[in-house]
């Protein structure tokens, strides 16, 4: 999407929801002022500004608060921001990318994701495909983050025996890329040969029989 855009010469700036503290949410989100609150001993202009002009990535958008929820559609609809503890707005020009493996709809029918910004998010929709619906991707997966953990670890592994390509093929994997993603990591980090063999692979067959969870992309 940003690649593609007339944005791809500006920043990309991903905020991972779910991976931030929710007392830490706002001002990674939205900056703050020096003094905003205990240890902000310097001000922050935040991930929203950072992607002024570009494209921001919001994954996991269905692990944000409520309250983070009312924030954010004001500056869906306003495109004005006031970081934490700041009196005076600024305005920012981005385009909101937004992912969730939550079924967005049934969290506005319990009450956890407001239902005035789900629709305005959801301008375009794309239904991630589950992994083992296109096992044409898995090799090209593997040997990606295989290149890109041997590198940052060190390590001689270079190769998949075809033992291994055949156990990666003929596993389901209900994690989806980032069990795939795992894997090879552990793989990695216990091979300490140029090829990786199935020996080296670690599945878990406990979750064989699990549901890959829907992950919708709304675009705004």
């Amino acid at each position: 999407v940003h690649e593609f855009s007339k944005r791809n010469e500006r920043p990309f700036v991903t905020v991972d929801c779910g991976a931030v503290a929710h007392t830490l949410l706002e001002a990674e989100l939205f900056g703050h002022v020096k003094g905003a609150y205990t240890g902000a001993e310097s001000a922050s202009e935040g991930r929203i500004v950072q992607a002024d002009g570009g494209t921001l990535f919001l994954d996991e958008i269905g692990e944000l608060p409520l309250d983070l929820q009312t924030k954010l559609l004001r500056f869906v609809q306003e495109r004005e921001i006031t970081p934490v503890g700041g009196n005076k707005t600024r305005h920012v020009d981005v385009r909101i990318v937004a992912a969730t493996n939550r079924e967005l709809k049934d969290e506005v029918a319990a009450g956890r994701f407001r239902q005035d910004l789900y629709y305005r998010l959801t301008v375009v929709s794309v239904q991630a495909v589950p992994l083992r619906q296109r096992p044409e991707d898995i090799l090209p997966l593997a040997r990606h983050f295989l290149e890109k953990f041997a590198a940052q670890n060190g390590s001689p592994c270079r190769d998949l025996s075809g033992d291994a390509v055949d156990l990666l093929l003929h596993h389901p994997w209900p994690g989806n890329v980032r069990e795939l993603q795992h894997t090879i990591l552990r793989a990695v980090l216990m091979c300490d040969t140029e090829t990786i063999h199935a020996t080296d692979i670690e599945l878990h067959p406990e979750t064989e029989t699990a549901t890959a969870p829907a992950t919708p992309l709304a675009t705004s």
